[in-house]
């Protein structure tokens, strides 16, 4: 969503939008971004009065976000950012080992040096935020480069299903920074995606997609199953 869309202004966004629409949009992309942590309290009236809208549309989105799976409604207690379990998380990261390899795959005919560039840009401003403790640029930039990859795919439905995806599992993504910082065997793997997409390599592009989610997801894999099994402990 654009700048444009995402202004809110009357009972409606600039471009005709309902503003519930535009809350849930922004939103949406706070929590596929990782900009939200597993467990965050949200308030109604705080986010209200960020965005600049009545409570109405921002209760409208909530309660959309939470038939998603990626909000937590407890009348009267609680509305927060919901966690989801190991067995989710690792349900999730299966899909997307088999999900995020096709998306590239698609978009390798859509890419041409503009797009090599912008990735390389992201993948660039990803590094530099890790070696200063940039941690929320960081996340950014890896959001950036891997949908600046799969959106040009040319398949509406894997984008959005995609998302959905990163909707629910965004929130933990958080927590790689610098509890479960990625890491690899060799080069980073989003080198080996970039000199796959110069090589117009299909088959090596899925490899390295693959083996980034499995690489650089391993340790907080490992974080995740080890605040599971505290959380068992201590209850």
């Amino acid at each position: 969503m654009t700048e444009t869309q995402a202004a809110i202004v009357t009972d409606e966004g600039e471009d005709g939008l309902p503003l519930s629409e535009v809350v849930y949009a922004k939103l949406r992309a706070s929590l596929m971004r990782a900009e939200m942590a597993p467990h965050e309290r949200l308030k109604v009236r705080d986010l209200a009065q960020k965005m600049g809208t009545s409570e109405t549309p921002v209760r409208e989105a909530l309660f959309q976000l939470a038939h998603e799976g990626a909000i937590e409604i407890k009348p009267r207690y609680y509305i927060r950012v919901r966690r989801p379990t190991l067995r989710e998380y690792l349900d999730i990261r299966d899909i997307r080992l088999s999900l995020e390899p096709l998306a590239a795959e698609r978009a390798l005919p859509h890419i041409d040096d503009a797009v090599i560039a912008q990735l390389e840009h992201s993948h660039a401003g990803l590094v530099a935020a890790e070696a200063s403790g940039d941690w929320r640029t960081a996340l950014q930039t890896n959001f950036d480069f891997h949908f600046g990859l799969y959106a040009r795919s040319g398949m509406a439905t894997l984008t959005e299903t995609l998302e959905s995806l990163w909707l629910r599992i965004g929130p933990v993504m958080s927590e790689l920074y610098p509890n479960a910082h990625p890491t690899y065997a060799e080069r980073h793997q989003h080198l080996n995606v970039l000199d796959a997409i110069r090589a117009r390599d299909s088959y090596a592009l899925r490899e390295a997609i693959r083996m980034d989610l499995i690489e650089g997801g391993r340790n907080l894999r490992q974080h995740l199953a080890e605040y599971e099994a505290a959380g068992k402990r201590d209850g």
